[in-house]
């Protein structure tokens, strides 16, 4: 028998069948027990929806898939390019294989992502949401098999966590055009509703603060963490404020917008606008000009989340959570140059 939806029965919809949780249907589908009311709703609703265990799951039983799954936003984006490497070559070499899984920032199948570990087709996640909602934390609470969080998670998570502090990265831009004689400095946002963006929007008012510029709403614009969004939104910025002579966007993707737009303008870079990104990615060294950027370690951050995932499922399967912290780095090139 199908699903309601039409499709396969799956540990979901035995799931919600039954009344239970997705790790209880686990459990019990993996022969792992349970409470004798929970076994009997379970095999209840696998029987009535006429669940029957792929050969995959049949061979995961009480053994091991061998696999591990990284979810991102998106895989074509140059940070996540950069994780993805690192990641690849630490799950290489402790024997895994590694999937990937591109979310496109959509709630539900960042949900879906962690609600899939009951499936046990893979043995551990990494997941790097640039939104985390309470719905994120119950499931990753939830969560049957172990997890690394690439962002900052809120305190009380007992997780492992590898994050970046982008406030003070962004604190670190606005400072570099400032000591270089910027003073109607512009900021291209991503959407305030992101961890990202929020936390380098606060950066940019430190920034300011630190240089002792004054806070000006006409300095700034939001839109997405893409090119052709900061194209657009540097164009909307030029058009509002003709005497801009600085512009800190970020991430390098809405810098490399910001460039294009700037060039169409007839706008100097850095002569007129001197312009600072955020990733330190591969665009930053062959845009043109070069772009000046703050690197915020996405290898190392996807490397450490590999380590501490492998550690996780081999002796470190007991250890307390570890939350390890990487260090922004500002690299100067031709963008801010004199």
């Amino acid at each position: 028998m199908a699903s309601a939806d039409g499709g396969p029965a799956t540990i979901e919809t035995i799931a919600r069948r039954a009344g239970v949780s997705i790790a209880s249907v686990s459990r019990v589908l993996n022969g792992l027990g349970g409470r004798p009311d929970t076994v009997r709703k379970v095999q209840a609703a696998a029987t009535e929806l006429g669940y029957v265990p792929n050969a995959m799951a049949r061979s995961l039983r009480g053994g091991r898939s061998g696999q591990i799954a990284f979810a991102m936003e998106d895989i074509g984006n140059p940070v996540y390019v950069a994780m993805v490497r690192r990641i690849q070559a630490v799950a290489r070499e402790a024997g895994f294989r590694l999937l990937l899984h591109s979310t496109g920032a959509d709630r539900e199948e960042e949900l879906r992502a962690l609600r899939s570990l009951a499936d046990r087709h893979t043995e551990g996640l990494i997941i790097s949401p640039i939104r985390i909602t309470q719905d994120h934390l119950d499931e990753l609470r939830r969560a049957v098999a172990p997890v690394v969080v690439i962002g900052s998670l809120p305190e009380g998570i007992a997780l492992d966590n590898v994050r970046v502090d982008s406030r003070v990265g962004a604190a670190m831009a606005v400072a570099h055009l400032a000591g270089i004689g910027r003073r109607r400095i512009g900021f291209l946002n991503g959407p305030l509703d992101t961890v990202p963006g929020q936390a380098r929007h606060q950066g940019y008012l430190d920034g300011l603060g630190t240089a002792d510029l004054p806070v000006d709403e006409e300095l700034v614009e939001f839109g997405e963490f893409r090119t052709d969004s900061g194209a657009d939104a540097a164009l909307r910025l030029l058009e509002r404020v003709p005497d801009l002579d600085g512009l800190f966007c970020a991430n390098d993707l809405i810098a490399v917008g910001a460039l294009r737009a700037l060039r169409e303008a007839g706008r100097r870079v850095p002569d007129d606008v001197a312009v600072v990104g955020m990733d330190d990615t591969e665009l930053a060294r062959v845009t043109w000009p070069t772009l000046t950027s703050v690197g915020l370690g996405s290898a190392r951050r996807g490397e450490l989340a590999a380590e501490l995932l492998v550690d996780r499922l081999g002796e470190g399967r007991d250890r307390e959570p570890r939350w390890v912290s990487v260090t922004p780095e500002l690299v100067a090139r031709e963008s801010t140059r004199s």
